[in-house]
């Protein structure tokens, strides 16, 4: 079994797959996997009723933001967990 390391760039998975041992699997997530959502379609349905929901923060639980995964990142996620 091979210990992932996931990194946000390319260029930087290159660099440190030299310097780690070959049980180590370095791939590159492309930028940031996770934001804040950028429209109210990609709030999830679990917590689009809140009043909180729009702002993609939870200001009732101690200002939890709630992240979500971008459309334009889902395939690189979905072949970051198949890794």
């Amino acid at each position: 079994m091979s210990t992932l390391v996931i990194v946000e760039s390319p260029t930087k998975a290159r660099t440190i797959r030299n310097y780690l041992p070959n049980d180590y699997q370095v791939e590159a997530s492309m930028g940031h996997v996770r934001d804040l959502p950028q429209s109210a379609s990609e709030i999830p349905a679990t917590v689009k009723g809140e009043r909180w929901a729009q702002l993609g923060v939870n200001v009732d639980a101690d200002f939890e933001p709630l992240y979500v995964v971008p459309k334009d990142k889902k395939k690189i996620v979905t072949q970051l967990k198949e890794a």
